[in-house]
């Protein structure tokens, strides 16, 4: 019994923390911006948020547009750039469900 006890506690205490996951898709470096506290990070060891503001983030991920719309928010989020702000290149009214001029919120 005692035996038993020590390997249930030694795996137990071996699994390590839990590990807490959120929704959202990664763009192809492994990043995303997260929808809740708009912030971007990287789960693949691609890319960092440090030193890169969210205005050139979405600036940089509608490059590949070619000055239209995106097509839809996981197309805008695939590419870095959600939210994507009215004004700013990718921007459609198609992506902007609550009127505030800000898409894929």
């Amino acid at each position: 019994m005692f035996a038993l006890r020590t390997v249930l506690v030694a795996v137990l205490f071996s699994a390590g923390p839990p590990v807490q996951a959120h929704p959202g898709g990664l763009n192809a470096e492994g990043c995303h911006n997260n929808r809740k506290t708009g912030d971007y990070h990287c789960h693949r060891g691609g890319g960092s948020s440090s030193g890169r503001s969210s205005d050139t983030r979405n600036l940089l991920g509608a490059v590949g547009t070619g000055g239209r719309a995106f097509r839809s928010c996981a197309e805008a989020r695939a590419a870095g750039a959600a939210p994507v702000r009215r004004g700013q290149p990718g921007y459609g009214a198609h992506l902007d469900r609550d009127g505030d001029g800000v898409g894929c919120e």
